[in-house]
């Protein structure tokens, strides 16, 4: 693999940066979690697609700019060193989308995609349902068909950016009487829509980045089924493979964390402590691993979409995640413990609590690991 890029490339880098340098806001936006946050990413997403940024590696008539794979992982590597804010349309940019580009149809990708690019839509995920969480073959929402549509029925928990969303999709089961994995249609539908009650759920620290979503009898056209109906676990497969591989956790994003946390290792590090410094060297190590990596993927015309390959990578970037934070809150020692640290120090335990859920959210480890056993590996179930 050569890692000499060409001059236009390099040139798409430095479009990147400068225009990342001239407009990431100077200080963090306040909590995508919160009201006033949420308004604020969604005007910062709405800059970035003026700005055609908003999503680099979509066809140009959808609000992209027909980038390539390589130039996509670029963007993300400036996007993150530059410490852009946090996307609040992620759930529709990295997830929904890509499952339309593959799945969808032309009507549904000139209707969907453009408004989302700019953020006018913001999508919630409805995966998880009480008593079906990781196992996403168990859901029991209903989709019952009806004059033009469907009625959707159910409830569905732990529904990403669904407080202060517009628009959500899920996997629903249309045919009671057919096997787990089948008759289940995927699904998009308005969360303002009459018979859609959303319950926020408190976090920890009081703010609400979920939430339970219940339906009674809400009426969805066919228009906004994706793919055939009773055909769902294959689209929706599609949809993880996204959210387990590069797109929702790109190598930029790793590169970055490391960099900070070697950056506070010179900053606070104690060099007679071998053993701390070995774990931030490996850290290092893993994030340009997990970064020539996607090079590989890209070199190859895909981004790990796969199944056993989104698993492997899934796996990978959980656990390289929340190494690097717990390495950095062993790096500050008690002052770990400040969530009001001035700077940048102030945010490794904020970061530390979410890379918990890593090897939990967009299916556990566990799962993820009996998948490879059996896909990858031929292991018997």
């Amino acid at each position: 693999m050569n890692l000499d890029f060409d001059p236009g490339l390099q040139q798409f880098r430095a479009e990147v940066a400068g225009w990342l340098a001239a407009h990431v806001p100077a200080e963090p936006l306040p909590s995508v979690d919160t009201a006033e946050g949420f308004a604020q990413h969604r005007a910062w997403e709405a800059r970035l697609a003026a700005a055609g940024l908003a999503a680099v590696s979509w066809p140009a008539s959808y609000g992209g700019r027909d980038a390539s794979l390589l130039e996509w992982l670029v963007f993300e590597e400036e996007y993150h060193a530059a410490n852009g804010p946090v996307r609040v349309g992620q759930n529709g940019l990295f997830v929904l989308a890509p499952t339309l580009l593959a799945h969808g149809t032309d009507e549904q990708r000139a209707r969907i995609l453009p408004p989302m690019a700019r953020a006018d839509e913001v999508w919630a995920q409805a995966w998880s349902e009480p008593g079906a969480g990781s196992d996403l073959a168990a859901i029991r929402s209903r989709a019952v068909r009806t004059d033009g549509g469907w009625l959707l029925s159910g409830a569905k928990t732990w529904s990403s950016r669904a407080v202060f969303a517009d628009r959500a999709f899920g996997l629903f089961r249309s045919d009671p009487e057919a096997e787990r994995h089948r008759g289940l249609t995927y699904l998009m539908f308005d969360l303002r829509r009459d018979g859609v009650t959303v319950r926020p759920i408190p976090q920890l620290d009081g703010e609400a980045g979920f939430a339970e979503i219940f339906l009674d009898d809400v009426f969805v056209p066919d228009d906004d089924v994706v793919g055939e109906p009773g055909n769902g676990w294959q689209v929706a497969m599609s949809s993880a493979g996204h959210e387990r591989g590069l797109p929702l956790r790109s190598p930029g994003r790793f590169m970055a964390t490391a960099a900070r946390l070697v950056d506070l290792w010179q900053r606070h590090g104690d060099p007679a402590d071998t053993e701390l410094a070995g774990r931030v060297a490996d850290a290092w190590i893993g994030a340009r691993a997990y970064q020539l990596q996607g090079y590989r993927l890209a070199s190859r015309g895909n981004r790990g979409g796969g199944v056993a390959q989104s698993s492997l990578t899934k796996v990978y970037w959980s656990e390289l995640d929340l190494a690097m934070y717990e390495t950095a809150l062993d790096v500050l020692g008690a002052r770990a413990e400040l969530r009001d640290e001035p700077g940048p120090d102030g945010r490794w335990l904020d970061g530390y609590l979410f890379a918990l859920a890593g090897p939990i959210y967009a299916g556990t480890n566990e799962i993820q690991r009996s998948i490879l056993a059996e896909r990858a590996l031929g292991l018997p179930r």
